[in-house]
């Protein structure tokens, strides 16, 4: 399991150190079209959904899996919950490393997103669709065959592998003002927060959610509002639909982010995706589209003026193609 104490710049800096050889570093792209839907601000899009298994989730799997090899603790192979891009992340990282996978995902998961685990060579266990399912299997798993759980977001070494998202973009973009990330448990928001702040400190980092996760309460009042078990949001955006963020990653979102949240909703993300299909020729999923649609709403027009340069993190594409939410 996770240590809880705090994570630092250094880890962020060692995790790229450990992985960077084995990831795409993602382009970041700009569009005439969004600068003018953003109401005048320049936009810089950085391209997680071209990243090896089609999602950031590769960062952090990729650092956890490699430390624990590094240490011997994983010779018998990892295993995990996912709604699908951090078992695809996992399952991936696991290849790299050559080492065991086991993915538990619950059964309404894109079909996409479940074959794309098992081409990486995992072994794919379905669950019941309650949070609860999840944790269940992975503790039978990690106990019947002696198997490390890495978790999606509530990691030590899985929130500073994120965290090279950072790192890259400010090297990309040095001028960005804000970043716009879409939040599920807040693994990739934490480890961004506290590369970006640490590099640029002025910086603003907005997250960006379905609507009714209580996250700005939960921010503005520095404490979990969450009671009780995990829940789901109703959201196109699978990827995002956890409504609580971690025990490890909300203190870390509570000091770094600012308070205002921006919430989307299921059509605003189905904009966000098809200005990403038509006008950037970018395959993006419904949480890259939250923030994309984040960009352009009018809670940002009505931001500070002197917040010019505004990074968005596409956070993956893997889509059903089949099945697309319009």
């Amino acid at each position: 399991m996770a240590s809880d104490r705090i994570i630092s710049f250094n880890d962020v800096l060692e995790a790229n150190k450990r992985i960077s050889q084995f990831l795409h570093k993602t382009p970041v792209f700009t569009s005439h079209q969004a600068d003018e839907k953003s109401g005048g601000r320049c936009i810089f899009f950085k391209a997680e959904n071209l990243q090896k298994s089609g999602s950031f989730k590769a960062r952090g799997a990729l650092n956890a899996v490699l430390k624990c090899r590094e240490s011997n603790n994983a010779t018998c192979g990892v295993v995990t919950h996912s709604s699908g891009n951090h078992g695809q992340g996992l399952a991936w990282a696991a290849s790299v490393a050559k080492l065991p996978c086991y993915v538990v995902v619950p059964q309404m998961a894109p079909l996409v997103k479940k074959n794309a685990i098992l081409s990486y060579g995992a072994e794919l266990v379905e669950c019941g669709a309650k949070p609860t399912d999840r944790y269940e299997a992975c503790d039978r798993l990690e106990k019947d065959k002696n198997l490390v759980f890495i978790p999606p977001y509530d990691h030590q070494d899985v929130i500073a592998g994120q965290g090279t998202i950072g790192l890259e973009f400010l090297e990309q973009v040095p001028q960005l003002d804000a970043i716009l990330i879409p939040v599920s448990g807040g693994g990739m928001s934490a480890g961004i927060a506290i590369a970006a702040k640490t590099i640029k400190p002025d910086i603003k980092i907005f997250l960006v959610t379905p609507k009714g996760k209580k996250l700005e309460e939960c921010l503005t009042t520095g404490k979990r509002p969450w009671e009780g078990p995990p829940q789901y949001l109703e959201t196109i955006a699978d990827g995002i639909r956890l409504q609580q963020t971690g025990y490890i990653t909300t203190p870390i979102l509570i000091d770094l982010v600012e308070k205002q949240v921006f919430e989307m909703s299921d059509q605003e993300m189905v904009e966000g995706m098809k200005f990403a299909f038509e006008r950037m020729k970018l395959v993006i999923e419904a949480a890259s589209g939250a923030a994309v649609a984040a960009a352009f709403s009018q809670k940002m027009k009505n931001m500070d003026a002197s917040i010019q340069n505004v990074g968005v993190i596409l956070c993956g594409g893997n889509v059903d193609i089949d099945d697309l939410p319009w």
